[in-house]
């Protein structure tokens, strides 16, 4: 290497070498990054080493130096704290709409944001996850694909499909594509959907976004419908269940008293919360009636009661008939 690029080089290898050996317990003596030059075939002397510190911390490194016989260094502080990355790890693994692969790609990545002692703890941190990811390598790209959209205010066309019982994959409406103006997209039961609107019903439609294949942003601009500016997509998500869409009703519940951090966890802590006895309270709530509503209240068996409406009571009489006459 010739010397006026080596002496160019010379900082910015000093740089990497202090992010990725040294952190709070981990130090570094001005010969040990003399050492480690050397592997980059750049020899240095040591008031030049310390010139170059400086400079880094002119820069804006938090670089601190411990005082001694042979003064030690270290990285204080970086963008992202240990803690921090460890919680984008556990979000990354715990994902499923994120593959293996691109999970391993993604905690690589975020590895080298910390020194390579710490980044063995991410490791360690990853390794207690183990749970059921998609298969869809394209999910990443339908995600950049639908936002881009979105922000150029375009239609967008896409084959859907679902799986046989052969768990390969079986296009609907017979590989036809679906066509229609995104709205938003928004994260529900561990899945990405697209809000949309669909003018083959004339209303708001749900997507899986995993279950999407070949997406094109069209030419033709987004339909909006009246009130788009107002649309809430994080209120228009906590009325319906799972991103099944059904009929808006207002809808009174009494849960038991053991059921208050579930109610709160799916509704948010603004929603009114009146005794109704010693051992229950009710609530009323704009919700989206479908057979997932009816499904999350069986979850709680005769800890929840439908108050009212009358047909949704009458509806979740004929589910339970339903539901006992298959044993």
């Amino acid at each position: 290497m010739a010397n006026n690029t080596s002496v160019k080089l010379k900082i910015l290898y000093i740089m990497d070498i202090l992010l990725e050996k040294t952190d709070e317990e981990n130090y570094i003596t001005v010969n040990d990054i003399i050492t480690e030059l050397k592997r980059h075939n750049i020899s240095a002397e040591r008031k030049s080493v310390y010139s170059d510190i400086e400079l880094l911390k002119f820069y804006g490194l938090d670089i601190i130096c411990e005082k001694g016989r042979s003064n030690k260094y270290f990285i204080a502080s970086r963008d992202f704290e240990l803690a921090e990355l460890k919680l984008l790890v556990d979000s990354v693994q715990s994902s499923k709409f994120i593959t293996h692969k691109k999970s391993n790609e993604l905690i690589k990545k975020l590895e080298k944001l910390t020194s390579s002692s710490q980044a063995k703890e991410l490791d360690r941190h990853v390794i207690v996850r183990d749970r059921v990811k998609t298969s869809n390598e394209r999910i990443f790209y339908n995600v950049d694909r639908l936002h881009r959209a979105i922000h150029e205010n375009k239609q967008v066309s896409f084959k859907y499909f679902d799986y046989d019982l052969n768990k390969k994959i079986e296009f609907r409406r017979n590989g036809n594509r679906y066509t229609l103006s995104p709205y938003a997209l928004t994260w529900s039961n561990e899945h990405y959907y697209l809000i949309s609107y669909y003018e083959r019903y004339n209303d708001i439609s749900n997507f899986r976004v995993d279950r999407m294949m070949d997406i094109n942003i069209l030419e033709k601009d987004r339909y909006l419908i009246e009130g788009y500016e107002e649309f809430n997509v994080a209120e228009y998500s906590r009325k319906i269940f799972n991103m099944y869409i059904g009929e808006l009703e207002t809808v009174q519940l009494e849960f038991h008293n053991s059921l208050i951090n579930v109610v709160i966890d799916k509704f948010g802590q603004d929603i009114i919360i009146r005794k109704q006895s010693d051992d229950s309270f009710k609530i009323k709530v704009e919700v989206e009636i479908s057979n997932t509503f009816l499904g999350w209240l069986f979850m709680f068996g005769n800890k929840v009661k439908i108050i009212s409406p009358q047909k949704l009571k009458d509806n979740m009489k004929k589910t339970v008939k339903e539901v006992i006459n298959l044993y």
